[in-house]
């Protein structure tokens, strides 16, 4: 499992578009007032909560809440490989993560994969990048997820991802190259 590479190797190539909804749902004609993505990723990144889904191997779905960081324009969550959504994930690497909110909407399609790093790099901004769990008692080490089996990492790369903060005003479609 190697390590992610450094900020500037993750070049994110991000367009936004109109989604395709059915007639009657009031999305505007132009594109004007789409999202910017670096306002999602804000959200995305301030968020202490997310819902991950999987597909289990006979086709059902499964959903979990997650702590996890948005990171590099990645998703890094941990978590025994002994976990249903990890078992999952193992099978079938793709996966939906959404935020909490109904009205402040971010929906993230990607596959996650297993991944480590090491101390003296990811793993020190990860551990940065956790510190937002700190009050609620998890507060992992730089190390966490250096070695071998990467301490359970695990890394969501984004296919694409649907936002809205006042729909149907703003709602944009994301797709990622």
């Amino acid at each position: 499992m190697p390590e992610p590479g450094s900020p500037t190797e993750i070049q994110l190539d991000v367009r936004a578009e109109l989604p395709a909804l059915p007639d009657g749902y009031g999305l505007p004609e132009s594109i004007s007032g789409l999202l910017p993505w670096d306002r999602v990723e804000s959200e995305l990144a301030a968020a202490q909560h997310y819902w991950l889904t999987s597909v289990r191997p006979d086709g059902r779905p499964h959903v979990v809440p997650r702590w996890g960081v948005w990171l590099d324009g990645r998703f890094y969550y941990d978590g025994s490989p002994a976990t249903r959504h990890t078992r999952n994930v193992e099978v079938n690497p793709a996966v939906t993560l959404n935020l909490e909110s109904g009205s402040r909407v971010v929906i993230v399609e990607g596959t996650s994969t297993a991944t480590r790093a090491d101390a003296d790099g990811l793993g020190g901004r990860l551990s940065s990048a956790f510190g937002k769990y700190a009050d609620a008692g998890y507060a992992p080490a730089p190390d966490a997820w250096a070695g071998i089996d990467g301490g359970g990492l695990r890394v969501i790369a984004p296919t694409r991802a649907l936002a809205w903060f006042d729909f149907p005003r703003d709602c944009t479609r994301f797709r990622f190259e």
